[in-house]
């Protein structure tokens, strides 16, 4: 069975899987706040595979997301949305709710948060634009085993902005419809950059960049070759062990495993007979809040846990954290995600038209127009559903209005 038949946008388990790799990441840095370090495998950590997992499924859900929307500042409204709110409010809890808490753990005066040359205030602002330029806020957790870091897993976010941006330019210049065979040869090109980069060559590109783009382009190859790419369990299977044993011998498992790693999880999350829909999405909660929920653990009597118990316990906690970033923050910003746009934006002008990726099958029983029902599984592809009659009611009523108004479908 092809890719294409496997994958059905109402029912699989990525919502699972991320939210399996965001807890992986958590138990790696718990491991590294009681121990100082993490499982290495080669170059790699426990927490390097996990976010490999992440670019692999955005690449091929941030893909399918282009190329249902095919507008360039809707796609980039979406990923916005997806990425920025939840980020800034997390940054104002970081500077003004968890720096407050571990000075006072700490036994230090609050009016250090904003006299001190990392003053909360600063930390906000100059790490507002996703680059994050400074982890310190008032030399918090200086004593902790990973010192002066409120939060160590928010330098990814930028790097997968990146990725949309390469995405979109792709789409933008047809590639992504009319020369597919760019995007493999194109995540081809970057691990031959990374192979060198590894024998001690300088390629002009750094390590992680070179690593998250690459990850992102064989997931998106596998979404436009769908139709050709077939899921089988005995598939699976090998991939599986061609993965271990490239984690195993090789100092870069990316140099073999890259692929076969892809295959598995994809597989995993549309190949599979049977799937676990979640009624939430925690994968980006438990991920942007677990590094400062374990670090200020860490100034508490639960330091002295066992490793295992402290990494239960941590995951526990930061469990109400993501549910409140969900409903309060990520689940009402996607709301927003056919909000009208400024009649000035290039395609804000016309009704929209339905877009269904050329050569890529859909399920059966899932209509072929775009109006699929929206899966919180694509959350980070921002796929919305409307029914089809409904759809064309409304946009023959903006056709007709003064000022149309654009909804995707």
């Amino acid at each position: 069975m092809k890719l294409q038949v496997c994958f059905d946008p109402r029912r699989n388990n990525f919502d699972l899987i991320r939210l399996a790799l965001a807890a992986t990441v958590a138990v790696a840095h718990g491991i590294v706040m009681r121990t100082g370090q993490q499982p290495h495998f080669g170059i790699s950590t426990l927490g390097d595979f996990a976010l490999d997992g992440f670019f692999i499924l955005s690449g091929f859900l941030v893909t399918r997301s282009w190329l249902m929307l095919d507008n360039f500042w809707r796609y980039a409204w979406h990923r916005f949305l997806r990425i920025m709110p939840a980020f800034w409010v997390c940054l104002l809890i970081l500077a003004f709710v968890v720096a407050p808490i571990a000075l006072m753990l700490e036994g230090r005066q609050l009016s250090e948060l904003f006299t001190s040359p990392d003053s909360a205030v600063k930390f906000v602002l100059v790490n507002s634009g996703l680059m994050v330029f400074t982890y310190n806020i008032a030399s918090i957790f200086a004593s902790n085993p990973t010192p002066l870091t409120v939060d160590g897993s928010l330098w990814t976010l930028i790097l997968e902005a990146g990725c949309y941006f390469v995405l979109a330019g792709l789409g933008a210049v047809g590639l992504l419809r009319r020369r597919r065979w760019v995007v493999p040869i194109f995540a081809l090109l970057l691990w031959a950059l990374a192979t060198f980069y590894d024998f001690g060559f300088s390629v002009g590109i750094g390590d992680n960049t070179l690593r998250m783009l690459m990850l992102f382009m064989i997931g998106a190859t596998f979404y436009l070759y769908a139709p050709r790419i077939p899921m089988t369990t005995w598939l699976a299977i090998i991939a599986a062990v061609v993965f271990v044993a490239s984690v195993v011998l090789l100092n870069d498992y990316r140099m073999v495993g890259a692929v076969p790693l892809a295959y598995v999880l994809i597989y995993l999350a549309a190949g599979l007979p049977k799937n676990v829909r979640l009624k939430v999405d925690l994968s980006y909660g438990l991920y942007i809040y677990h590094y400062p929920l374990q670090q200020l653990l860490m100034l508490t009597i639960l330091s002295h846990l066992p490793t295992p118990a402290f990494v239960v316990v941590s995951l526990v906690c930061v469990i109400p954290v993501a549910l409140a970033s969900w409903y309060g923050i990520e689940r009402r910003a996607l709301r927003q995600k056919n909000a009208c746009f400024p009649r000035w934006l290039p395609g804000s002008d016309r009704p929209p038209a339905p877009a269904k990726p050329p050569n890529v099958a859909v399920p059966d029983g899932v209509s072929t127009n775009g109006s699929m029902n929206r899966n919180r599984t694509e959350v980070h592809a921002d796929t919305a559903a409307r029914d089809d009659t409904a759809n064309r009611a409304e946009t023959s009523e903006r056709v007709e209005t003064a000022r149309p108004r654009r909804r995707h479908e």
